[in-house]
């Protein structure tokens, strides 16, 4: 028998909830270095453009469709288009996409748990040196971190969108926010740091083109977690007494201003460590620099504060990238959860247990393909290499499908659903949104510009990860 839908106590916790989905990896680490390598500043106003013009719409977009459907993205697009509708199709990818992506994002936060760990205990040299991250990644050891990280994410799961998610999200989200703060103040103190904040908030234009322009806009699609299928699964928790179009702003502000304070942070801690540094060298992979890179910096830092100080500075950023990864990870397995509920009827215990079976040899096969076994480590050739099982997840899922996802949102709400139906529920708890200014742009950027900007992102993605193929 299937459980009443819960909703979100408040609209606070819908956005603590929804932020905490949408700040991680990509946000703390992944912003500031595409920041550095792309102009500074320059690069801030292009994302926070895009945020603005292109993401909200597709936001409200999806959570829109969830708070009238009251269902998960499959039965979302089931209920408005019928069961024999091709427009199923956005549905089922709109649930197995999050599902994969739970599937590498579990691996990442296995790996946090295990630096914060590390750092903890005092292992920060060790950590700091060449070959630990691969030797690292494949001890035991890790599969004793994903035990219990599988255990402590299962529990709140089985909580509830009140008792787990909403509550998780109203702890560590603040938490992260403080963290953030004095740790960017902190560095900030030190020695060169403020060469860091100029590098950082002097916009250079000149490194402005179309691909710089491409890489802004996958940024903010992907912090905004678009087309994941988390926000219509999210907005189906949403009280009709709520503002969809104001929760989404919300959401975009706070995902931004992590966003932004993290900038504030990686760059002059950066320059902390190597005044000299060309941030052309940067890595561009967030995994790379925050686990093999960093650690050489927060040692750097034993000069200034000594050994220990230098830990618990290494402690607690890894503490704070585990929070946003831990949520993040939390809202992502909501989808499929939300589906056994609905589609299949399950109870959420049941719904719990029966994703944690079809996930866990997924998550084991991935956390195997860094050399452990050779079958998943060189799983497949494609884009000019032979990748492990572990790049071909992270390459469909995470790089490439988004933005597919939300070019057939947009065209279902617009032209499925259609638009009179889009206003009438984002009235609903929002009667000020009839004849604004956001409900003539959303409604007109829906049906025009952004979906054709998400097709080309997802076209050129294609084309360059898989064929070395560039269209810029």
């Amino acid at each position: 028998m299937a459980e009443k839908r819960e909703q979100f106590r408040s609209r606070l916790g819908f956005v603590l909830a929804a932020a905490g989905s949408a700040v991680g990896i990509g946000n703390l680490v992944g912003f500031p270095v595409n920041a550095a390598k792309s102009g500074g500043a320059a690069f801030l106003i292009l994302y926070a453009a895009f945020v603005v013009f292109i993401c909200i719409p597709v936001m409200i977009a999806e959570m829109s469709l969830g708070r009238k459907t009251q269902r998960n993205p499959l039965g979302a697009y089931k209920a408005v288009a019928g069961d024999s509708s091709a427009w199923r199709f956005g549905g089922w990818l709109s649930l197995i996409t999050p599902f994969m992506i739970a599937v590498f994002y579990q691996v990442l936060t296995v790996w946090l748990l295990g630096y914060f760990i590390g750092a903890v205990s005092g292992n920060l040299e060790a950590m700091s040196a060449e070959g630990y991250f691969g030797e690292f990644i494949n001890a035991n050891g890790v599969f004793i971190y994903l035990g219990v990280l599988t255990l402590v994410i299962g529990i709140v799961l089985k909580s509830g969108v009140q008792n787990g998610i909403e509550r998780l999200a109203k702890v560590l989200m603040p938490s992260l926010a403080i963290m953030l703060i004095a740790l960017t103040i902190f560095v900030l103190t030190l020695p060169n740091a403020l060469i860091g904040v100029k590098y950082y908030l002097v916009p250079d234009f000149s490194k402005i083109n179309l691909s710089t322009i491409n890489l802004a806009l996958s940024q903010a699609f992907f912090s905004l977690s678009l087309g994941m299928g988390i926000l219509i699964t999210y907005g189906s928790y949403i009280s009709k007494r709520e503002s969809v179009a104001g929760g989404a702003k919300m959401v975009a502000l706070v995902d931004t201003c992590v966003a932004f304070f993290a900038g504030l942070l990686i760059l002059p801690a950066i320059f902390v460590f190597n005044p000299a540094i060309d941030t052309e060298n940067l890595s561009s992979s967030s995994v790379s620099l925050v686990f093999t890179f960093l650690p050489k910096i927060f040692l750097s830092l034993q000069g200034l504060i000594g050994y220990v100080g230098a830990s618990i500075f290494a402690s607690a950023f890894f503490l704070l990238v585990f929070f946003a990864a831990i949520t993040s990870q939390v809202s992502i397995l909501q989808v499929p959860i939300s589906a056994f509920q609905d589609e299949l009827k399950y109870t959420r215990l049941k719904s719990v247990l029966m994703l944690g079976a079809c996930a866990a040899l997924l998550v084991i096969a991935s956390m195997v393909s860094f050399g452990r076994i050779e079958f998943f480590s060189e799983f497949l050739a494609y884009g000019g290499k032979v990748n492990s099982f572990f790049d071909l997840i992270y390459d469909v899922f995470y790089e490439t499908i988004l933005p597919l996802n939300g070019f057939i949102v947009c065209l279902f709400v617009t032209y499925r659903w259609r638009k009179s139906n889009l206003d009438k529920e984002l009235i609903t708890g929002d009667e000020g949104y009839d004849g604004s200014f956001t409900q003539r742009y959303v409604n007109f950027a829906l049906s025009t510009f952004v979906p054709a900007i998400l097709l080309f992102v997802f076209v050129s993605t294609v084309l360059m990860k898989f064929f070395g193929i560039s269209v810029l």
